[in-house]
């Protein structure tokens, strides 16, 4: 019995941690600004991408977090403010491809 239990607890954790249904979306009801305009300096060399800048929310209004440069293999896909009509605006965060 206690094997099992333990078993089904374990389960849980594994499920809440990796379920997307674990995640809470936040909507905003403002929208965000107009994304700022930023100049992308030189590469600080190879095997270095560009992250952009981007609104958070901080639970009272956007702030501007600027774009940097990531030591990273691969491609990043920008995050992005998703509008649901009746909802809100919610963070879909940006992800390496």
């Amino acid at each position: 019995m206690i094997k099992k239990l333990l078993a089904a607890f374990i389960l849980a954790i594994a499920f809440s941690v990796t379920s997307p249904l674990a995640a809470a979306v936040i909507y905003v009801q403002v929208g965000p600004p107009a994304a700022v305009v930023e100049t992308v300096p030189a590469s600080p060399g190879a095997g270095y991408v560009w992250v952009g800048g981007y609104y958070r929310w901080n639970g009272a209004h956007y702030v501007w977090v600027p774009g940097h440069y990531v030591a990273h293999a691969g491609a990043w896909v920008p995050g992005h403010w998703r509008h649901v009509a009746g909802s809100g605006w919610y963070w879909i965060p940006g992800h390496w491809r």
